[in-house]
């Protein structure tokens, strides 16, 4: 069980967003702080590896129509969905499968919510969801990109029963006993541990399954965990092969597995109905977006409760 010396609000300011991107260096901070003010240059952000090369979770923000990205994460996006145009649709997809599954463990009684590898807050985030329903709900967002970082702390920081922590989310016990999380959520009530569109960011020897394991045993029965995982039953082999090489430029490459392999990532969780599902086929409701022969089996949700 984690660390929690009780439960407090965090009101994230503006100078705290930038001491998210201290570290990186001056032209890499000027680029983003215009970025967090409104702008959205095209400026030279220097040799820093976070701004230099294309993030995953800034390649997904610019499939899902956002501006905190820069154009070599458009590049690199804009020819993942010529090469292999299932990995856009995934996204949208999968979008439309976090709001389902906030609503649906907000029905199911279940107002904490623990977001892993949250990204770059876009239209209909987490919070927003569940806030539409349960005003009062917690969420503590974890990333580990200083970009998504800095944008979060920016739009967060007027949110009540809202955090964000830089920390990667791997890295179980820093995740668990972080202030943003520990202060804000009760583990001794159930917690919603989401997992969405990350695992597959995750390699094998890194042990995703392990991961998962540690934040089921850190949660009180009745906890839940979502996921979502991209695999490659909608791309053909070229397609696969597209998607490794466009991706291993960036610091997360993506690994693709069949639906047998994420559902041993899943070994200890009792699984809601449908199950391991094609995505847009979990608990598909009036609000999904219309079918598209690449989305159909491009990835795999499930929600498993502990």
């Amino acid at each position: 069980m984690p660390v929690v010396p009780g439960r407090r609000q965090r009101a994230v300011s503006a100078t705290s967003s930038r001491s998210s991107i201290g570290s990186l260096s001056e032209p890499a901070r000027a680029a983003w702080e215009d970025i967090i003010d409104g702008q959205h240059p095209e400026s030279d952000i220097g040799d820093d590896p976070d701004l230099s090369r294309p993030n995953l979770a800034r390649m997904y923000d610019y499939f899902l129509g956002g501006s905190a990205n820069f154009e070599i994460d458009r590049r690199v996006a804009d020819e993942a969905a010529e090469r292999a145009p299932a990995s856009v649709t995934f996204a949208v997809e999968n979008r439309a499968f976090l709001r389902r599954v906030v609503r649906y463990l907000l029905d199911a009684g279940v107002d904490q919510f623990l977001d892993l590898g949250s990204g770059v807050p876009t239209a209909g985030n987490v919070h927003e969801i569940a806030h539409e329903r349960a005003p009062w709900a917690r969420v503590a967002y974890v990333d580990h990109e200083p970009v998504a970082v800095a944008h979060a702390e920016r739009l967060l920081r007027d949110s009540p029963n809202v955090t964000i922590t830089r920390a990667d989310a791997r890295d179980t016990a820093t995740v668990l006993n972080a202030p943003g999380v520990a202060g804000l959520l009760d583990f001794d009530r159930p917690v919603a541990v989401l997992a969405v569109a990350l695992l597959h960011a995750i390699p094998d020897q890194d042990d995703p399954g392990a991961m998962l394991a540690a934040y089921r045993d850190a949660c009180c029965t009745g906890s839940a965990v979502a996921v979502s995982h991209l695999s490659g039953t909608a791309f053909t082999s070229d397609e696969q092969q597209a998607v490794r090489e466009l991706l291993e430029a960036t610091p997360t490459p993506v690994t693709l597995r069949d639906q047998e392999a994420i559902g041993r990532l899943l070994t200890g969780y009792r699984l809601a109905a449908p199950g391991l599902a094609l995505l847009p086929d979990w608990r598909s409701n009036d609000e999904s977006p219309p079918r598209h022969p690449a989305a159909h089996a491009n990835g795999y949700a499930a929600v498993g409760w502990c």
